[in-house]
């Protein structure tokens, strides 16, 4: 779960990272109370979950409150990369002598987290990367041993930061490894970390990605979670303990394991191309156990896009045989209609794997308006994307 600024910035203080206060604010009127409150210039900032913000004309100063009312105006309702800005972050303007860059980032392919810093900073980091890769510096941290202080001398050493600053960043790297650890997070960044006038070393942004896998450690998480900005389907999705993230396509996607319904959605997407770009609409796990009760569940969230004009079931039976799988399938559409909720979109089922002949026995034997059998996933995802496309024109 990615975090917007603000929320970042927070656990910045909580872990005794320096910071500069600020207020979020949802109204033009908001913002004046907190410049007034603040006193003197200020930044506007848009939160939003992406970069590029300044470029985009997503932070602006304001001299005093009045402009801070002007300048929330023009920034609250921006597209920024396609996502609407609903609040800004008020924050006391800095005088900044030098800017930087630190973060700690879980790196997967080699087990390990990895530190990355340079002394240019308040660009894209991945700019830095390409027009001066000597200008970044990229340490190892092993996950056990941690970023000690002599881990983080090394960093600061490599980075060539100013020796007037060095014992500030180094510090400023112990409590941001604090935040990865102990919050959880896959990656904490701070672009600009900046040298100030008076020469104090302060955390002017931050960004934070925390690991959802470990959420059941940190109830406070909860509180987190942008409710207004995410997807309503999404929601109810979770409310039902399912794996869903919604897509921009008109393929309902329903299977059983993560590998299997990425793989679904790659097929619907090369088949789809027969039928002018018809695309996939979500990815959905609904685990190792399809019960009738959690294959309704998934079908009810499915369907509940609007976008969604017909819907692939492609489960594979293990653990649990297609028998059930299939009766899964039957009960739930019954369930459905029972609830009020009838299926009035085209369904095309794909079950394979154990006891599959007498899973595809029992749903040819139902024969379920709207529902039908494919032998092979191919065949199926074909299929599927050119009802979608009938169902459009």
């Amino acid at each position: 779960m990615d975090l917007y600024e603000y929320q970042a910035k927070h656990l910045f203080d909580m872990h005794g990272v320096p910071v500069v206060p600020g207020a979020v604010c949802e109204t033009p009127d908001a913002a004046r109370i907190a410049a007034r409150r603040i006193g003197g210039t200020v930044v506007v900032k848009a939160q939003v979950k992406t970069g590029g913000r300044g470029k985009a004309g997503g932070v602006k100063l304001a001299a005093n409150e009045d402009e801070a009312w002007d300048r929330a105006g023009d920034i609250l309702g921006m597209d920024i990369k396609g996502h609407t800005v609903h609040k800004v972050l008020v924050t006391q303007a800095a005088e900044i002598a030098e800017e930087y860059y630190v973060s700690f980032l879980l790196d997967r392919a080699n087990r390990s987290f990895l530190a990355m810093a340079s002394v240019e900073g308040g660009v894209e980091i991945e700019q830095v990367a390409k027009e001066n890769p000597d200008a970044l510096a990229m340490i190892r941290v092993d996950a056990l041993e941690g970023c000690t202080p002599e881990k983080a001398q090394e960093i600061v050493t490599a980075a060539r930061f100013p020796a007037e600053v060095a014992d500030q960043v180094e510090a400023v790297l112990l409590k941001l490894w604090d935040v990865l650890v102990n919050e959880d997070a896959t990656l904490v960044e701070v672009n600009p970390l900046v040298k100030t006038a008076d020469g104090r070393v302060l955390a002017l942004d931050g960004k934070v990605t925390l690991d959802e896998n470990a959420h059941f450690r940190h109830a406070s998480h909860a509180d987190l979670v942008d409710v207004a900005a995410t997807d309503p389907i999404e929601l109810r999705a979770k409310a039902f303990d399912l794996n869903y993230v919604k897509l921009d396509g008109e393929v309902g996607i329903i299977g059983n394991g993560a590998g299997l319904v990425m793989s679904t959605l790659d097929v619907v997407a090369y088949a789809g191309e027969e039928f002018g770009g018809v695309r996939p609409a979500n990815f959905l796990d609904i685990g190792g156990g399809a019960s009738a009760e959690v294959m309704s569940n998934g079908l009810d969230i499915v369907l509940t896009d609007p976008a969604v004009r017909s819907v692939f079931v492609n489960v594979f039976g293990g653990i649990t045989s297609c028998v059930e799988v299939a009766n899964g399938v039957k009960f739930a559409i019954r369930m459905l209609q029972e609830a009020g909720k009838p299926v009035d979109k085209p369904i095309v089922c794909r079950i394979d794997g154990n006891r599959a002949d007498e899973g595809r026995a029992i749903l040819v034997e139902a024969a379920i308006p709207g529902v039908e059998l494919v032998e092979t996933m191919d065949e199926a995802a074909r299929r599927v994307a050119e009802l979608a496309a009938a169902a459009g024109k």
